[in-house]
């Protein structure tokens, strides 16, 4: 029940994911017609968004019943929609709420905004719609007008246009907060919301400040890796690129806050995000560093006592390198317009990380490697070079296990393919949610949903047998 386009790529880059997702081994295991039928399939899952939307307790400061409680009080207030909140049976720190959608009989308005692609993925999840993310809006738009808002996936409208004919897909209707004078009256300082969202297609919770000490809005899978990770109260535990931190405030929480979680990124406003979510959660065992994962490892052997990278050789527990990847996997993406050497420009990056990472793990240590894309090159084939690189590297059973196996064609072996996690986005049919068939709906069932329908992600547990 595809209501989007295909998710629009260059051609280069849509023959690249389709050779690796139609590669021998997957066409000799599934035959070439039931290959191709399921890389379209994924085409068509990208544009959409999940069935749910996934938040995480922060269990440091409450407990899981008391956020339940209070995020109940808080959807009630939102389109007055009662809808379940169900707390994930294998990841209890998990919080999941169905999207509704997509809705139908929206009734289409003569006055119309145009957002840029990235702004429109934005609010197909909850969000509305900022100013800096409008390109275009009808000549007479006043504020107060209800407004019909739509996304131009492939980044043709002129920025102050007054109409727009090109390929637009419809997201719902707002109600406007300024008029199109004063969004386009060329102050820089205007970053709040321009468009109030008022009959979405998909209805999900805006998370806007809600219970901001207490929840963190995370894809499924990006909860799943830490708890992969499993780190312990009093560990030294290396998260190589953090920001905005989610997964670095998460490690911390499943410590207890007992211990010790280096964050580093290289961007120095994303770290500044890191310390600030950190403060929010009230977290005190991280310390962030704006500094370059690559250039991690201390090569002189005198010793630092300040606790600042870069580091000595086996220095840390636990190690989680979520590497930056061509994000192919996330969702909803209707376009990407990425050239080929883009796309795969991230393969090399990501192996001199993870060789600073298994330099920096101890003996007995465990190295877990994530990424929030889909192709073979940045998953599988890493995974298989990491093996035949670092022998003294093991492969590892991932617990939570709740996405699929390992895709065939980068020379694994079937065990091995068991022992990874790849969240496949196209898993299951594309369907729509509304709240009669909520009301019907087995719980089981809607967890089954959310644990497949979710962005493509992949997931690797190392462990490390000796020293290096």
């Amino acid at each position: 029940m595809s209501i989007f386009p295909k998710i629009s790529l260059r051609l280069e880059v849509e023959n690249y994911l389709k050779e690796g997702f139609m590669n021998k081994e997957v066409v000799s295991a599934f035959g070439k017609q039931e290959a191709e039928r399921k890389f379209e399939t994924l085409l068509n899952h990208l544009s959409h968004p999940p069935s749910f939307t996934t938040v995480r307790v922060n269990t440091h400061l409450a407990s899981v019943q008391h956020v339940k409680d209070l995020l109940f009080d808080e959807l009630q207030k939102f389109n007055g929609l009662s809808v379940p909140i169900l707390q994930h049976p294998d990841l209890q720190d998990v919080l999941l709420i169905p999207v509704i959608g997509p809705r139908k009989n929206i009734k289409k308005q003569h006055c119309e905004v145009i957002v840029g692609a990235q702004c429109g993925n934005a609010v197909l999840r909850g969000a509305h719609v900022y100013v800096p993310g409008i390109v275009s809006a009808s000549k007479f738009m006043k504020a107060g007008d209800v407004i019909s808002v739509y996304s131009d996936i492939k980044g043709k409208c002129k920025k102050g246009a007054k109409e727009f004919d090109g390929t637009k897909v419809f997201l719902g209707n707002g109600i406007s907060e300024l008029s199109r004078k004063e969004i386009f009256s060329g102050l820089p300082e205007l970053k709040g919301i321009g468009i109030r969202m008022t009959e979405p297609i998909y209805l999900s919770p805006s998370f806007d400040n809600v219970l901001p000490s207490y929840l963190f809005l995370q894809n499924l899978p990006s909860v799943v890796v830490t708890h992969v990770l499993d780190p312990q109260p009093g560990e030294k535990i290396l998260d190589m690129c953090a920001a905005p931190g989610g997964k670095t405030t998460h490690i911390a929480a499943l410590m207890h806050d007992q211990g010790e979680v280096i964050a580093l990124d290289k961007i120095s406003n994303k770290v500044e995000k890191i310390k600030q979510n950190a403060l929010l959660l009230g977290l005190n065992s991280i310390k962030a560093f704006c500094f370059d994962g690559t250039k991690a490892l201390k090569l002189n052997t005198v010793k630092d006592a300040e606790g600042k990278p870069p580091f000595l050789p086996e220095s840390f527990d636990r190690i989680l390198l979520d590497a930056p990847c061509s994000g192919m996997g996330q969702r909803p993406n209707m376009a990407c317009s990425w050239t080929l050497k883009e796309v795969t420009s991230y393969q090399p990056l990501q192996r001199k990380l993870f060789t600073v990472a298994v330099e920096l793990l101890k003996p007995g240590g465990v190295l877990v490697y994530s990424t929030c894309t889909i192709t073979l090159a940045e998953n599988e084939e890493q995974v298989a070079w990491a093996l035949r690189t670092f022998p003294y590297l093991q492969l590892q059973p991932q617990e939570a296990h709740i996405g699929g196996e390992g895709m065939v064609g980068a020379g694994l072996s079937l065990e091995q393919l068991k022992q990874l996690q790849r969240f496949g986005p196209s898993v299951v049919p594309l369907r729509g949610t509304d709240i009669d068939s909520l009301r019907d709906a087995r719980i089981e069932d809607m967890i089954w949903l959310a644990n497949k329908d979710c962005i493509g992600f992949f997931i690797a547990k190392f462990i490390k047998c000796k020293s290096t």
